[in-house]
């Protein structure tokens, strides 16, 4: 086995960049169009739980906790100086969630809990074989029908937003990365398990191309 499959690599690679992790977002990402889009595209239902993974500073749980505040909202991530700030947010905006500490390819939940999950610029971040893991754990703890929606950087639409993407896979590593801008998640998700799966839309953005993406767990 080796050794260093789980390493756990920070939302900005490096620790010390965290706390800028919201304002770069912010200022690059065009993050609350394509996380309210994600929200939209999810059709949360009343009373659903829903678990945003790997979700960082919580911007996208606390968003779907305003969109629809009697869903059940659960946010997991590895990080815990970024579960300090996701808490800290959380309380300042009044909101109810629960905030994990844990990883993506080893979920803490029993089979068929959630209805719904949600992940924000989490699979970039893995290798290949955890990205597999990640998925079959999340379609281990969906329910029937339930969906997965991701939101990651995904097939260039043009040489301009392919040479971008390389400013992001100098920072988070060109091993984990490829696997996203050769366009592969839609056929992990099948390999997962699920059907229905689409690339939903797509955002051109200063560093890439980022892909809104959607799957069901079969009946």
């Amino acid at each position: 086995m080796d050794k260093n499959r789980d390493e756990y690599i920070p939302a900005l690679k490096y620790s010390w960049l965290t706390s800028l992790y919201d304002p770069i977002l912010r200022w690059t990402l065009r993050e609350s169009t394509f996380k309210r889009q994600l929200v939209k595209q999810a059709r949360i239902g009343r009373g659903d739980r829903v678990l945003d993974l790997g979700c960082g500073t919580a911007t996208l749980s606390l968003l779907v906790k305003r969109a629809h505040p009697e869903a059940e909202v659960v946010g997991l991530d590895g990080d815990i100086k970024v579960l300090q700030i996701a808490r800290a947010k959380a309380a300042h905006a009044g909101l109810e969630i629960t905030l994990d500490h844990g990883m993506a390819f080893e979920l803490p939940y029993p089979d068929n809990y959630f209805d719904c999950v949600l992940s924000s610029l989490l699979f970039h971040h893995l290798t290949l074989e955890n990205k597999n893991r990640t998925l079959k754990e999340g379609f281990r703890v969906l329910r029937p029908r339930g969906e997965f929606h991701i939101a990651d950087w995904g097939k260039a639409q043009n040489n301009f937003m392919r040479i971008a993407f390389l400013l992001v896979q100098m920072l988070d590593g060109f091993k984990t990365t490829a696997d996203n801008v050769q366009g592969l998640l839609p056929e992990l998700f099948r390999t997962a398990g699920f059907e229905a799966v689409q690339e939903a839309s797509r955002y051109m953005t200063i560093v890439g191309t980022l892909s809104l993406y959607w799957a069901r767990k079969p009946q």
